[in-house]
């Protein structure tokens, strides 16, 4: 399985997608995007922080084992550090796969590992 991991200071940027095999029949991605409310207070920004290192390992750690349970081929993930403004996309996630179930369950695993598992953390900056 290919798999890409990065952490930017600059706006996410998407690369074209290179599909691995022919038998790829799935593309599952998602953007995480910074929302103008966090319990019901409006933000500027969020901040965006991590241990790199350890988060780069949680996430292949985390993608090993999902791919036992959802088989896929590829993963991009892209996660923004520093301010990240209310409408821009904090993070990226793809995966390709040969069929949309594994591709969807293995994303949808993989964003509920990240929260509870990498350390990456946010701090919310409030509109004055």
């Amino acid at each position: 399985m290919n798999v890409e991991i990065s952490f930017t200071q600059e706006p996410i940027a998407i690369p074209p997608i290179d599909l691995p095999s022919l038998e790829i029949g799935a593309c599952v991605e998602f953007h995480g995007i910074v929302r103008e409310t966090e319990e019901g207070t409006a933000l500027a920004s969020l901040q965006y922080e991590a241990y790199e290192r350890m988060a780069e390992s949680e996430l292949r750690r985390a993608i090993s084992e999902l791919a036992v349970a959802f088989p896929c081929e590829a993963v991009l993930f892209i996660h923004r550090l520093g301010w990240v403004a209310v409408g821009e996309p904090s993070m990226y996630l793809r995966v390709l796969s040969s069929h949309r179930k594994e591709a969807f369950m293995f994303a949808l695993t993989l964003l509920d590992r990240l929260k509870m598992d990498v350390p990456i953390w946010k701090v919310a900056y409030r509109e004055s």
